[in-house]
């Protein structure tokens, strides 16, 4: 394939390695750095579309990324390890590079979409290289359960010891399908909850150890403090749900945004006092385990109810024919908030309105008729970034008729997706 070199900025390898030799000493001793250097700047979008450069730097994050790793997942000795993200995305970066091979362990990497050649690639994967831990995305799994069963004929899948899940809330259905299906009912599931900022896991079941729970993330891991804050801004004790921060800091925690702290400080740090705010909301149970209902700003108000659109997408979800869904919110004449479903849907009756019906009805069973989605659009595909997370800030400009300037799409895996779904907006 041909390469446009640009001088001054590129260079080929094979050139810079004469050189090296050509000098006579080809040692090159690795850079002492200090714990606080910076290790890499990773741009995750804000809800403005205009990307944040998150700042980690080396002796915190790497600490605290092989802890996570070896303890959630439970790794042991020769275990083969796969994370199926994007390596250039921050489950790459933590999971598949910094936290394996710090720990030894042999760290499978995976270039590709799980549905091309077929839906049964990863699996294909697994008994190839008899990997023992597998890390996807609950997008990933909601794509592969809509091809069927007729991909996993043939697949052993016996080399599997732990199953785990990172992006986004995983919804029960895809939850069981995994369970069942890929871990055959005696692989725990690992649902991780953390974010590009905190550089690794803080909520997580630890597998096989603590108990896991369908749709919750269960229990911070040991030395991280989660508090929920209601709208007031004051403490929920015991169960109850409302506004996820972390009460002390722990070591990858994000050190600052590329050349603008005062952002940082403004995004994370100066909603409540002396807490990192996550941006989520959450509910925690009576035994203290916690579920993510989603962005605050993904929270709707219809009513005066407040729904998160993580339940919601779970209920849509749970209808046979929808193969994943995003909900946002819309302004509405008497709700104040409407509700604006994007559905992905292989339904067989071919009744458009009737299918709307049939998901409405679902979602009014599940959680009741307040949640019934206003609006359904039936769509090809939902805008992804690479690593499999929604996009969902497009999706919302797109519901609410500001079709003009929806931020960078740069990073969507298919950005003409993005006008498939402007063309069909209802």
């Amino acid at each position: 394939m041909a390469v446009s070199m640009i001088g001054g900025r590129d260079s080929w390898w094979e050139d810079e390695v004469s050189k090296v030799e050509a000098q006579g000493n080809p040692d090159c001793p690795a850079e002492i750095m200090d714990a606080e250097d910076m290790l890499f700047i990773l741009y995750t979008s804000g809800s403005t579309g205009k990307p944040k450069g998150v700042v980690h730097t080396c002796g915190g994050y790497m600490v605290f990324t092989n802890y996570t790793f070896v303890n959630v997942f439970q790794y042991k000795s020769a275990d083969i390890f796969f994370c199926t993200a994007d390596i250039g995305w921050i489950t790459g970066h933590s999971y598949i590079v910094y936290g394996p091979l710090s720990a030894g362990a042999t760290s499978l990497m995976f270039e590709g979409i799980p549905t091309w050649p077929d839906a049964g690639r990863f699996w294909e994967i697994v008994d190839k290289f008899q990997v023992n831990i597998i890390y996807t995305a609950p997008t990933a799994i909601r794509s592969l359960m809509g091809f069927g069963l007729d991909f996993l004929k043939g697949k052993n899948l016996g080399s599997l010891k732990v199953l785990g899940t990172v992006g986004e809330p995983i919804n029960e259905e895809a939850w069981h399908w995994y369970h069942e299906n890929i871990g055959k009912g005696k692989c725990p599931i690992v649902d991780t909850w953390w974010q590009t900022e905190t550089g690794g896991i803080l909520i997580s079941n630890i597998a096989g150890i603590t108990p896991e729970k369908p749709t919750y993330a269960t229990l911070p891991l040991p030395g991280i403090q989660p508090v929920l804050l209601d709208e007031k801004g004051n403490v929920v004790e015991g169960a109850g749900s409302g506004n996820l921060c972390i009460r002390f800091p722990w070591p990858s925690i994000i050190r600052t945004t590329y050349g603008d702290h005062s952002r940082c400080r403004q995004n994370y740090f100066a909603a409540y006092e002396n807490l990192y705010f996550t941006g989520d909301g959450a509910l925690r149970d009576k035994e203290g385990n916690y579920r993510i209902t989603g962005r605050v700003d993904d929270v709707l108000n219809v009513s005066g109810h407040r729904i998160g659109t993580a339940e919601v997408e779970n209920a849509i979800n749970m209808h046979s024919g929808v193969v994943e869904s995003a909900v946002v919110g819309y302004p509405h004449d008497i709700k104040g908030q409407g509700i604006y479903a994007f559905v992905i849907f292989n339904g067989s009756h071919g009744d458009e309105d009737l299918s709307r019906k049939d998901i409405a009805q679902t979602v009014a069973r599940i959680i009741g008729p307040i949640a019934k989605p206003d609006k359904i659009q039936f769509v090809a595909g939902l805008p992804k970034t690479r690593s499999g997370k929604i996009m969902r800030r497009i999706l919302r400009k797109i519901a609410e008729g500001e079709t003009g300037n929806l931020g960078d799409t740069t990073t969507l895996l298919d950005p003409s997706l993005v006008e498939q779904i402007k063309n069909g907006k209802l």
